[in-house]
């Protein structure tokens, strides 16, 4: 062509969690039959969403406005409700106008990252969540910058580590959190987040936390909104429905702005992301309609206790079948629906194998393991040789070796099939 027409992030888009799909249709292809642990959609793994929710959804769908475009910020009476939420918990107050909604999360983190200067780079965990790594490292067209979370201290955020990289790095304006973390499953106190809190404050950066997890919660842990230790920090927190109704399918999230008037420089940001929104016209009506009705029904916080309970005791199930494994770290999670298994250093090496008694599938894993990190080796021989698809670890911009399972399964007799198989499978890969 005669101009370069790519941007210079583009080949920093990627999105592990979906793009192994693509080699476990090609093993199913072969005739593997394939067990799907990459993604976190409740509802393909077999949840189905509460009689009384789908009674509001298809009472909501019967009313004509549902069809139609909505206020660009979202619907106001939506607004108003989750405005009032966030000022019920205390701590930092916000109007229906510091509401904007957006397609999902997904859409968010896409316009939150894509509308900050490309110099202006914002500091993420690693671990971290593909779609948060890989939008800022397009942004800015260089590789993410991160910090670490400790697998030896349940998985918290080195606050050490943000703090000298936020200090000597000053092309550094924002720290992304997500809380609870996805992959952890960490759940943070309130004494870590009011320390990088008071590192925002004093170099002067933005936080951006994603909450889309913050009712998923267990083993007597309490999420902490962003929005009740932030102070007069300037913030964003991301939520949505996605997880808890549960309802993917609706790409339906919104940003709460915190402290939009303490600094000019960060108003004129916010505008800018709602002007993007005016370009699309508005977020999907219906789920946005649904919100009042549904979470503020008498029944939703009861709804929220029994998933956290289902979730406490698949996360026990899972810790049990595969912690205790020579050379493996595991910790229990305390939120989201994930648990992190993490290989310890030195255990991988790029001779490991399993068997795949399949010649086609074997051929299949065997053109795909050269050069790849040890981590991605050892999930390719699992699929091939159990069908259990699941995510590296080095998927999620780690350099640790490890991988990523769900704890969504809701038949019993597969879900603890399958972690006894994976712990069977990393033994066998290990001896």
């Amino acid at each position: 062509m005669r101009r370069d027409i790519v941007h210079g992030g583009a080949k920093s888009l990627t999105y592990a969690i979906r793009e192994i799909v693509q080699v476990g249709y090609r093993l199913r292809q072969a005739g593997v039959e394939m067990t799907w642990e990459n993604i976190g959609d409740p509802i393909q793994k077999g949840e189905k969403v509460r009689p009384w929710i789908r009674d509001i959804l298809h009472e909501i769908v019967d009313q004509e406005t549902s069809w139609g475009y909505c206020d660009t910020a979202g619907i106001s009476e939506t607004r108003e409700f989750l405005a009032e939420q966030v000022n019920i918990r205390g701590g930092t107050q916000i109007t229906p106008d510091d509401i904007i909604f957006f397609n999902g999360i997904g859409d968010a983190v896409a316009k939150v990252y894509g509308f900050l200067r490309r110099e202006a780079r914002v500091l993420g965990p690693t671990p971290a969540y593909s779609t948060h790594s890989s939008a800022e490292a397009a942004h800015s067209g260089y590789e993410h910058l991160t910090y670490e979370l400790d697998p030896h201290n349940n998985w918290m955020p080195d606050v050490d580590d943000i703090r000298m990289k936020v200090k000597y790095n000053d092309s550094i304006a924002g720290i992304l959190l997500i809380n609870p973390d996805n992959p952890t499953g960490a759940v943070y106190p309130r004494a870590v987040l009011e320390e990088i809190v008071e590192i925002a404050r004093q170099f002067r950066c933005i936080l951006i936390c994603d909450e889309i997890y913050t009712h998923i919660v267990y083993n007597g842990n309490k999420t902490l909104h962003l929005s009740e230790v932030i102070g007069d920090v300037c913030g964003l927190s991301m939520r949505g429905i996605s997880k808890e109704y549960p309802w993917p399918g609706s790409r339906c999230g919104w940003v709460e702005v915190l402290n939009r008037d303490k600094d000019p420089m960060f108003g004129t940001y916010v505008n800018s992301l709602l002007a993007s929104k005016r370009l699309e016209v508005c977020s999907t009506t219906m789920p946005q309609m649904s919100i009042p009705r549904v979470v503020g029904d008498s029944r939703y916080p009861a709804h929220l206790r029994e998933r956290a309970a289902i979730f406490e005791a698949r996360a026990q199930e899972a810790y049990d079948a595969l912690s205790g494994i020579p050379g493996v770290t595991v910790n229990k999670p305390s939120g989201a629906f994930y648990v992190t298994v993490m290989f310890e250093d030195g255990v991988l090496n790029n001779r490991q194998a399993l068997p795949i008694d399949n010649p086609k599938a074997r051929e299949i894993v065997e053109g795909l393991i050269p050069g790849v990190p040890n981590d991605s080796r050892f999930v390719y021989y699992l699929m091939g040789s159990k069908g259990i698809c699941v995510v590296p670890l080095s998927g999620f911009c780690c350099k640790r070796d490890g991988f990523r399972i769900t704890l969504l399964e809701c038949d019993d007799a597969k879900r603890k099939w399958t972690f006894q198989a994976l712990a069977d499978a990393i033994r066998e890969y290990l001896q």
